[in-house]
């Protein structure tokens, strides 16, 4: 396959090396009409958009996932495989299972477990462990520091479920050291290793598992600037090299 595929539309050149990952297009538009100098819309297949243009001199790009590791599965497989993209960052909201974490700190994924399956594609006699590159993390952590905010780095749970009988099942990996649930960090850090490329997933806070206490929907989907914000100077830091192409 080539690109345009069946779920993305943009042509060869139109995405930068480097692609910024929410879940919802509208957290993606929102970055490309706050952060980016003169974005240009490469995709709205299914709703799903991205959009390329410049942040601080350095050709970026943002496009949604979708929610759950099937969707960002093909995504960012695509994006990898066909669109020559060296660097995907997934920016979302998390739910803190760890009693230190308070609404909106930022997470930092070294590594991410996960509940699905999506590993046995590759028939490994065993089990894979996701993480992160190690370059794209250094670089976040220097920016997160630079920009004074809270983070933590560590483990996060990537689940193939948002609703579950066993509501304790998720609350079991804190035993661990796991430090919020998502859903899809997982299977980005796997096709980005299995493609030789890099991912990384950063966090901001929208729930505590511990306590109830929750950020409200369009919290989620504006105000979350200081994750948007550590991870476009990251991909500045990677990406520096392309500026301008």
């Amino acid at each position: 396959m080539s690109a345009p595929t069946p779920h993305n539309a943009a042509k060869p050149g139109d995405i930068a090396k480097t692609v910024l990952m929410p879940g919802d297009p509208l957290r993606a538009k929102y970055v490309a009409e706050t952060f980016l100098k003169n974005p240009v819309q490469f995709n709205s297949v299914r709703g799903m958009l991205g959009f390329t243009g410049e942040y601080e001199g350095t050709r970026v790009s943002v496009m949604g996932s979708g929610m759950g590791m099937p969707s960002i599965g093909i995504y960012s497989y695509e994006l990898f495989a066909f669109y020559d993209v060296d660097n995907i960052i997934r920016i979302g909201t998390a739910g803190g299972i760890h009693k230190g974490l308070k609404l909106r700190d930022v997470v930092i994924a070294s590594g991410a477990s996960t509940n699905s399956s999506y590993f046995k594609q590759y028939g490994l006699p065993g089990y894979f462990a996701p993480i992160a590159s190690f370059n794209l993390l250094r670089q976040s952590v220097q920016a997160a520091e630079e920009n004074g905010v809270r983070y933590v780095v560590g483990n996060v749970l990537s689940s193939d479920y948002f609703y579950t009988d066993e509501a304790t099942d998720t609350m079991a990996w804190a035993k661990l050291g796991v430090l919020a649930v998502e859903m899809e960090s997982a299977a980005l850090y796997m096709n980005a290793a299995r493609l030789g490329k890099n991912g990384l997933g950063i966090f901001t806070i929208s729930d505590l598992l511990t306590t109830g206490a929750s950020t409200t929907p369009e919290e989620r989907q504006t105000s979350f600037t200081a994750m948007m914000e550590i991870a476009l100077k990251t991909a500045c830091r990677v990406d520096s090299g392309n500026a301008g192409k």
